[in-house]
């Protein structure tokens, strides 16, 4: 029999979706799944985006530019970008099949095989994977959750630099941990940044559900490395757009983007109905960002404060994105997650988390860690959690 490639085998698997078929299996199985650990909100897409779909459609659907729909750009410069204070055309400006194929491309286009990205731990289990596929070495800078994963010193950061090292890469906010940056981090970055002639590459996806008084400051605004930043960006989380698939890929350096269409031309082009409804997401009123926003303040007030309130567990206040990190008293998560899939059961409902281990790039950190998408609504997240501390008491291997 045929064998796969070694790099197949060995390709990770998605911390966020391996359990998937165990949580199909408890469905079809009559059993209610509560969502914790993906990032897929249950909050209603804005109406003009829906519209743009649901409106006349053309006749034929065929290929957009490999750039995206010309409309779409100039439109993501002017009518959003320019409102919160970015300056960029069209043509530093390409869209991507999601934010996934942005990060993927600012990984390719700033790395050789061999070479490092420097990230902050946890981080976003999806960067390993690009890392992998790209042979590229992530080096990870530590933080505590005990600190409520404070952004680390720049001398942490800096004292990771060798060599091999193109590019230091952030989520702000952050993805696990709800992150942020503030204005000084982000100009500190940027110092170490100018100095090592590096790339920064700034995955800004959760932008507009930043919970500080302070607000969200960009990398495409740190002054004096306009040619060393790389922008990733999507419309997934901003509109309630997940499945739409359309993201993007932003920087002022010309090499950077003239090196991204090529990839870009080499996989055609963009959904066209996902911009489509992109396009239409962008008359988006700020009545509906502030709304939202202020839902996921309440949701993540009532994560924190039920996870907080059950015996032995810990989790820090996320000023960010629309998770936190629980430590639990147990032996392992992923034994532990698994076992509510597959064992326990309250009034024929259980939830589902992700297991933390594979944010992390240090072996055994985030062991009896996971992540908690607080993407429902409260009542619902009431009876996940309350389904959690149920699971947590009766769990076998239970260590307090």
């Amino acid at each position: 029999m045929a064998t796969i490639s070694a790099k197949a085998s060995q390709m990770p698997a998605s911390a966020i979706r391996k359990l998937v078929p165990l949580s199909d299996k408890a469905k079809s199985e009559g059993v209610k799944v509560y969502h914790l650990n993906i990032g897929a909100p249950d909050i209603q897409s804005p109406e003009c985006a829906l519209r743009s779909v649901q409106g006349e459609l053309p006749h034929h659907i065929s290929y957009s530019h490999s750039a995206g729909l010309m409309e779409l750009r100039r439109g993501l410069c002017e009518k959003y970008y320019r409102r919160i204070g970015i300056d960029a055309s069209p043509e530093e400006l390409i869209v991507t099949v999601a934010g996934s194929e942005a990060v993927d491309l600012a990984v390719k286009i700033t790395c050789d095989q061999g070479d490092e990205i420097i990230v902050m731990e946890p981080f976003y289990t999806n960067y390993n994977t690009f890392a992998f596929m790209s042979g590229v070495t992530l080096k990870a800078v530590p933080t505590d959750i005990r600190k409520g994963f404070a952004v680390p010193d720049p001398s942490e950061v800096e004292k990771l630099i060798t060599p091999r090292t193109r590019a230091i890469l952030i989520s702000n906010p952050g993805n696990p941990t709800g992150t942020v940056y503030d204005k000084a981090s982000m100009l500190a970055l940027g110092d170490i940044v100018r100095r090592h002639d590096l790339f920064l590459i700034s995955d800004e996806v959760y932008r507009e559900f930043c919970y500080t008084e302070e607000g969200h400051f960009s990398a495409m605004n740190i002054p004096g490395i306009e040619q060393n930043v790389i922008l990733v960006d999507s419309v997934s989380k901003r509109y309630n757009l997940c499945g739409a698939r359309v993201g993007c890929i932003l920087s002022h350096n010309k090499d950077v983007m003239a090196a991204a269409l090529k990839y870009a031309q080499a996989r055609l082009c963009p959904p066209v109905y996902g911009q489509m409804a992109a396009i239409g997401a962008l008359d988006t009123p700020q009545e509906y960002f502030d709304a939202v926003r202020e839902e996921y303040i309440r949701r993540r007030d009532t994560a924190v404060e039920l996870l907080n309130r059950i015996p032995g567990v810990f989790s820090p206040l996320p000023m960010g994105a629309f998770y936190t990190i629980a430590q639990l008293p147990v032996d392992d998560a992923e034994k532990f997650a698994r076992w509510m899939l597959e064992t326990f059961r309250v009034d024929g409902q259980t939830t589902m988390v992700t297991p933390a281990a594979s944010f992390y790039k240090t072996p055994s950190k985030g062991r009896n860690e996971v992540r908690v998408a607080y993407v429902l609504e409260v009542p619902c997240l009431r009876v996940a959690i309350d389904i959690l501390r149920q699971g947590l008491a009766a769990y076998p291997g239970r260590t307090l």
